[in-house]
């Protein structure tokens, strides 16, 4: 499997493209790993990776989107990006999620790009902006990994997205960046209606188009149009972990997953402080479903002192780890109702509806199971972890998995949808 891997990255992809990812985002990204490991033991903190939402507005009105996609445009203007990814980078930092609304609606997105040849970008799209003249100058800079959502057939795709032919626009924007020999992704949020795309089968379809890697999320009813009777049982979340640990053994495609550990233990990134989120109107936040702060990047003063000393950050990080493996918002979000009224946190959405959705919100299983965990089968993905996506301790110090008991009352009573 893992020659045939090299085989095809090394084929299928631009050379200059490859040598990019692994220098940029491989080596250096890494290299962030470790500092901040050394900062967590001389108890220091800044994120060795951020996710940055560029901008709200998106043409797509998705299911379970927590953004404010129909509120007027606001984004990050590419001066305060530019700011963001320096800042970073003076901090080791090499690695930037870019998020939306819908990226490519950013103008100067590109621009940022080029600013930062020695950075690497992996930008969340639906694809309908990728045209070949874009999917060129990406090639050009060489330091961006579309990651474009899939999110069922033709039927379900309009369904789940609120609007109709979008996947045959989706599947365009995706050949553009295949024809351009891109490092290109794609991601699904599994959830009822698409569940069984956890195929195969369909992982076959991607490798043979030529996607070099995939990664299915876990659909969270979260946002305003919450649609919580998508979300998966905790038995068919157990069948797409044990999916993706099979498909990883021998697939020639790269599967990402961002809720555990090699030994199949559960873990939430932000909690561990892998990574933090940054919203369109500047707001920092604990990760981009969580829409609450108290700390912004329009602060006068340097991001490396808004992370080290926001105390609603790292009240967040001990919340999450004292109570749960897995998915606070989903599990827990009274905690998180708590966690603002303690700080005076804001609610950072568009639509000042954040904290009734907190409070509305019914109790769901997420990741976390425990005793049944399903360790890696690759030792390569299982080496990865242990190396540079673990709890770095963050669980043992807080955590205790024997004395851990429901303390909200309807997570006893709630029946899974």
């Amino acid at each position: 499997m893992y020659l045939r891997l090299t085989k095809r990255l090394l084929l299928e992809t631009d050379k200059r493209l490859l040598w990019k990812l692994v220098w940029n985002m491989g080596l250096r990204g890494m290299r962030s790993v470790q500092k901040h490991k050394k900062r967590l033991k001389k108890g220091e903190f800044y994120p060795p990776f951020i996710y940055i939402s560029i901008i709200n507005s998106c043409n797509l009105r998705c299911q379970g989107c927590w953004v404010d996609v129909a509120a007027p445009q606001h984004k990050i203007e590419l001066e305060d990006l530019d700011r963001i990814v320096s800042e970073s980078k003076a901090m080791g930092n090499s690695f930037f999620g870019i998020l939306g609304g819908e990226p490519f609606m950013h103008r100067e997105m590109l621009e940022l790009f080029d600013r930062h040849p020695d950075c690497y970008f992996q930008v969340f799209t639906n694809g309908h902006y990728i045209t070949q003249e874009v999917a060129q100058r990406l090639r050009r800079a060489g330091n961006v990994t579309p990651l474009i959502s899939v999110e069922g057939n033709e039927i379900v795709s309009d369904e789940r997205r609120g609007r109709i032919n979008v996947l045959s626009k989706t599947m365009q924007g995706l050949q553009n960046c295949l024809d351009n020999k891109l490092m290109t992704g794609v991601c699904t949020s599994l959830c009822q209606t698409n569940f069984d795309l956890l195929t195969e089968k369909w992982v076959d379809r991607l490798i043979e188009m030529g996607v070099m890697y995939t990664w299915f999320h876990i659909y969270r009813a979260v946002g305003p149009d919450a649609a919580p009777e998508l979300c998966l049982t905790p038995e068919q979340q157990k069948q797409a972990r044990q999916f993706v640990v099979d498909m990883r053994a021998f697939k020639p495609i790269i599967i990402i997953d961002a809720y555990y550990d090699g030994e199949g233990q559960a873990l939430c990134p932000a909690a561990t402080g892998f990574t933090h989120h940054i919203s369109p109107w500047g707001d920092i936040e604990p990760c981009p479903v969580i829409q609450l702060a108290t700390d912004t990047i329009h602060e006068r003063r340097p991001l490396k002192e808004t992370f080290q000393e926001s105390e609603f950050l790292r009240d967040f990080r001990q919340t999450a780890a004292e109570s749960t493996r897995g998915c606070i918002v989903l599990e827990r979000p009274d905690l998180l109702e708590a966690l603002a009224e303690r700080h005076g946190a804001r609610d950072t959405t568009a639509r000042q509806s954040g904290f009734a959705e907190l409070e509305a919100m019914e109790t769901r299983p997420s990741q976390y199971d425990p005793n049944c965990e399903i360790p890696e089968k690759s030792w390569a993905y299982r080496l990865a972890k242990r190396m540079w996506f673990n709890d770095y301790g963050t669980y043992t110090k807080h955590f205790r998995k024997e004395s851990w008991k429901p303390t909200r009352p309807d997570l006893e009573t709630t029946e899974t949808p």
